[in-house]
């Protein structure tokens, strides 16, 4: 049996997010990918990150800082506070969450409100407007 998953579904993460991180399978909604996105946050895996953000933003990303961050960010805890469309028939979705982390040992709580968007059938993160 695996550990609980870290997005806080109450769901295995062998049951969760990992099909999603290892490619086996495509989340149906954009909280789906929101809580994979803050799994694979809690496991540096920035890999995934990298291909679940759009192709638009995608190109600003530096995996390599994107990487060490990972893993300077303790995640404890995440809590979706509201969606906004985001399901398996939309194009668009919001999400808005809130993510209880540990940086450079301080408490922080991360607000965000993320943008979500379909290319090619996959959702993919956006940006989000924090705090």
């Amino acid at each position: 049996m695996s550990r609980l998953c870290p997005c806080e579904s109450k769901r295995t993460y062998d049951r969760c997010c990992e099909p999603y991180i290892l490619g086996k399978a495509l989340p149906e909604s954009a909280e789906q990918l929101m809580r994979s996105r803050f799994s694979a946050y809690a496991m540096a895996r920035a890999d995934y990150l990298v291909a679940t953000t759009s192709e638009e933003e995608r190109a600003k990303l530096d995996p390599e800082e994107l990487r060490r961050y990972c893993r300077s960010v303790k995640c404890i805890s995440l809590r979706i506070l509201s969606t906004e469309l985001g399901g398996k028939d939309d194009a668009t979705g919001i999400v808005e969450f809130h993510a209880k982390l540990l940086i450079n040992g301080k408490r922080m709580l991360h607000r965000e409100r993320s943008r979500f968007v379909r290319e090619a059938g996959r959702w993919a993160y956006v940006d989000g407007d924090t705090n």
